[in-house]
């Protein structure tokens, strides 16, 4: 399964000898297979040809072209795309006119080269970590069509894990870009807070949005990160696991595990501590208070009922029910209520920071249970259930400002599984060099991607 996906490295090489456009082609031809028609809400052939001819015309002729000249990449459908209508996943904002100009991230995107191939499918307006859409059907996992992918970024996710694109860039406000990368066996990487440019895309949380990149590799998300964060070169210098001091907070992030993800992570303990890696287990009663920081929803709630208070006002019938109701919980905070959540949250971050200087990193399984059966949430409280299982781990990176990178753990054959490479705030490439590492160590064993050479 999934032996002819590649990582950005050999996808490059393949487009030098053989050119963009029979590589955009085959992207564009799984997005057009019945598989794609839930994974996209808009594929943009014609300007994806047109731009894969436009790089393979350059260097025929000798014209230098950008790192990622015809790299076929797919992009979360609340970012700007020129020409393009941004839906968010909904048809509450069908009507909008199409974007003007490219959000910032797409646009640096396009000038190291990237062929943009669609807007793909999410939770709408990205409030739920599942990847359900009542509007445009639900994607299914690619290791199992049952199950879910994981949201919010949930085309994104099935758009590489399913070759339609070599990579994808999604947004992560409380997992979105690490829970279905976990889901569907990939790559996911959420960077600290105001590392990438917001602008041009549709928020859910001014405080705690992020955009990052889903991938196959560790050294492919280093990559679409240098990218997004207008760095002209790359960087990953991979930390071998030797010498390392891991933690594995005992508190919050282990309680209720599926047996699957329990096994999986254990097992990748071992292989990372015979890999000459100290494995810390380390209580991080900090964490406790964890669930105060989401009290009433949280400032997730308050600021996304800013923004969509008035829309709710005349086009609630329009809205997934499922999210119009947890926008609707921040109506009930108050400034001053707010202000609090701010304000702990500030508090909590110093101490977390304080608690997680003695370390290299900290690691935890990136969801506590396996992808789960889109028939099994058909009612509001497992689906209610589910979304609180998925969210938790994450949602720790978010409300503490860390960064994070999920790698694949899960032995050939299971379901996937995703073990999370956790850094303080700011230390992005530190993060990025540590997975990367941490990654070697898991494939060397068998864990993790079957199709990574």
């Amino acid at each position: 399964m999934f032996a002819d996906l590649r990582p950005l490295f050999q996808i490059r090489r393949q487009i030098a000898e053989t050119g963009a456009e029979p590589v955009v082609a085959e992207a564009l031809e799984r997005a057009a297979s019945p598989a794609g028609a839930t994974v996209f809400t808009e594929v943009f052939t014609r300007a994806a040809r047109a731009e894969a001819r436009a790089v393979d015309e350059r260097r025929n002729a000798g014209v230098p072209v950008g790192p990622l000249a015809g790299v076929p990449i797919s992009v979360k459908d609340l970012f700007d795309v020129a020409g393009a209508v941004t839906r968010a996943g909904s048809t509450v904002l069908a009507d909008s006119a199409p974007a003007a100009a490219d959000a910032p991230a797409i646009a640096r995107l396009r000038s190291a080269g990237a062929v943009i191939v669609g807007h793909t499918n999410m939770t709408e307006f990205a409030f739920s970590g599942l990847g359900i859409n009542p509007h445009f059907g639900t994607p299914g996992n690619p290791w199992d069509a049952e199950r879910i992918p994981g949201g919010s970024s949930s085309g994104a996710a099935v758009s590489v894990a399913d070759g339609m694109a070599a990579a994808a860039i999604g947004t992560d406000t409380g997992g979105s870009v690490r829970i279905p990368a976990a889901f569907c066996g990939l790559v996911g990487f959420k960077p600290s807070h105001g590392r990438s440019d917001l602008r041009g895309t549709v928020p859910l949380s001014t405080s705690l949005d992020s955009i990052g990149p889903i991938a196959r590799a560790v050294a492919d998300c280093a990559t679409l990160y240098a990218f997004l964060t207008g760095g002209a070169v790359p960087h990953l210098r991979p930390l071998p696991a030797k010498g390392l001091r891991l933690a594995v907070p005992q508190t919050y992030v282990l309680d209720g595990l599926d047996e699957g993800v329990a096994k999986a992570f254990a097992r990748a303990l071992s292989i990372l501590s015979l890999a000459g890696a100290s494995i810390v287990e380390v209580p991080f009663a900090e964490w406790d208070g964890m669930p105060d920081l989401l009290v009433g929803g949280g400032l997730v709630a308050a600021e996304a009922y800013a923004w969509h208070r008035k829309r709710l006002e005349t086009m609630k019938d329009r809205y997934d029910p499922r999210v119009a109701v947890r926008v609707l919980r921040g109506k009930a905070i108050s400034a001053a209520d707010y202000i609090d959540l701010a304000d702990l949250r500030a508090r909590r971050i110093a101490e977390n920071a304080a608690a997680m200087a003695h370390y290299d990193a900290l690691l935890m399984p990136t969801v506590a249970c396996v992808a789960p059966k889109l028939a099994d949430l058909a009612d509001d409280d497992a689906y209610t259930a589910a979304n609180t299982l998925a969210l938790r781990n994450t949602t720790v990176g978010n409300l503490l400002d860390l960064c994070a990178t999920t790698i694949p753990c899960q032995v050939p054959g299971d379901l996937p599984v995703g073990i999370s490479v956790v850094c303080s705030a700011g230390s992005d490439r530190r993060c990025l060099d540590l997975a990367a590492g941490v990654e070697e160590a898991l494939c060397s064993a068998g864990l993790g991607r079957p199709f990574i050479q």
